[in-house]
């Protein structure tokens, strides 16, 4: 098994206790909200805690019907939070997992950063290379949510989207 790592950071006009809420703490009530174009449920079994599945599913005419995650953890004092991809979207027969650790840091101006680190863990002795990495950023399970609502190029800019979305939630 080989591992490739990528990492980037987006900003937000958003504070990072409500992002985090957004994206963590209540993600299962608010994706299918927030891009409902593309997110037809998020499932949870278990009790959301470390171990515990996550089963988001697509709506039709995307090129993923569905995918799972496996909940790493999170802490809501640092409002970091980690999970696996462990089934479905993009994995195929080349990818055993992709981890991700994401963290929302408090800005100058107010805002987040969102920092993140994403590591593809692949089958065998299968090499992944930047480009693919490049096209599975473009269709991450959060590109693919926001699909619709910013940029189309699949850059992180994809979030901001998101995050005005987010500014009008009562969170």
């Amino acid at each position: 098994m080989g591992v490739a790592s990528y990492e980037f950071e987006v900003t937000s006009p958003i504070a990072p206790a409500r992002l985090f809420k957004a994206f963590v703490l209540e993600a299962a009530k608010i994706w299918p909200t927030a891009a409902p174009h593309a997110v037809k449920s998020v499932e949870l079994e278990g009790d959301a805690s470390p171990g515990s599945i996550v089963k988001i599913t697509f709506v039709e005419g995307l090129p993923y019907q569905y995918m799972k995650h496996q909940i790493g953890g999170h802490d809501e004092n640092n409002f970091s939070y980690s999970y696996s991809m462990i089934e479905g979207g993009p994995l195929g027969d080349k990818l055993e997992k992709i981890s991700y650790e994401n963290q929302f840091v408090a800005a100058a101006d107010g805002g987040s950063i969102c920092k993140s680190s994403i590591k593809y863990y692949t089958v065998g002795d299968y090499v992944i290379t930047e480009d693919e990495i490049k096209t599975l950023i473009k269709g991450s399970e959060i590109g693919k949510a926001s699909y619709g609502l910013g940029d189309r190029q699949g850059s992180p800019s994809h979030y901001r989207s998101l995050f005005r979305y987010f500014i009008s939630l009562k969170l």
